[in-house]
């Protein structure tokens, strides 16, 4: 196997700053060696995925690996079909809609899928997600689909210059997380709550992420124009 030394020395800086807290790696762009060091010199247990065809390419080489595979990126509903006996957990669900197509892909391949409600905390025009004040109904809905299992929250906070800021966000998403999800997630299960990123991830904990998305911060900047 490749070594990648500097992967190793990421990761525990970053294990350090936000004990108890799970690091899922955000490998777009990444290649499967790095993320192969990462699972298995590492002993990364979450890998996450944000375009569906970056994770059809990747899959042959990643799916024996000892790790969960996410998805967290924008998904179409009709891109649901290709990754619902991939992945064990999608972060981004931002409609109604998408949730009923994924509930009736996982009756189809006969599972329970994962979840997690996207909050649009920043109402931000650019991304998806359910309004704060949408999320109540959003959750309560997810609830009754029987091949879908809600268990949180996820955000994307806007790029803030100060970090006051981001714990702004991250703090009225925690209270959302707490009043609509804590207590609603059947007890077999962790309630999730998947808020922070390689600039914010510090924030994130600080304010009750149970789950932080990092890509940059362990694998350096993106390689191609378009990716941030």
């Amino acid at each position: 196997m490749m070594e990648f030394p500097e992967i190793k020395e990421r990761i525990g800086k970053i294990r350090s700053e936000i004990p108890g807290v799970d690091l899922l790696l955000a490998t777009k762009t990444v290649d499967t060696d790095r993320i192969r060091y990462a699972v298995k010199e590492c002993g990364v247990g979450y890998i996450g995925e944000n375009r569906v065809q970056e994770l059809l390419e990747k899959y042959d080489r990643i799916k024996d690996l000892p790790c969960e595979i996410h998805f967290i990126g924008t998904l179409q509903k009709n891109k649901v079909k290709y990754i619902i006996d991939k992945v064990s957990l999608i972060h981004s669900v931002g409609s109604v809609s998408l949730c009923e197509e994924i509930d009736r892909q996982a009756e189809k391949h006969g599972v329970v899928m994962n979840v997690l409600c996207e909050v649009n905390i920043g109402r931000e025009e650019s991304k998806s997600g359910f309004l704060p004040e949408e999320v109540p109904a959003a959750f309560e809905k997810m609830l009754s689909f029987s091949h879908v299992r809600p268990l949180g929250l996820m955000t994307m906070a806007p790029v803030c210059e100060n970090r006051e800021d981001y714990i702004k966000f991250f703090t009225k998403t925690y209270r959302l997380f707490i009043d609509n999800c804590v207590k609603k997630v059947d007890n077999r299960y962790k309630p999730v709550l998947s808020m922070g990123m390689s600039g914010s991830y510090r924030e994130a904990a600080q304010c009750g992420a149970t789950v932080v998305r990092i890509g940059s911060a362990v694998f350096g900047e993106r390689k191609t124009k378009n990716d941030t």
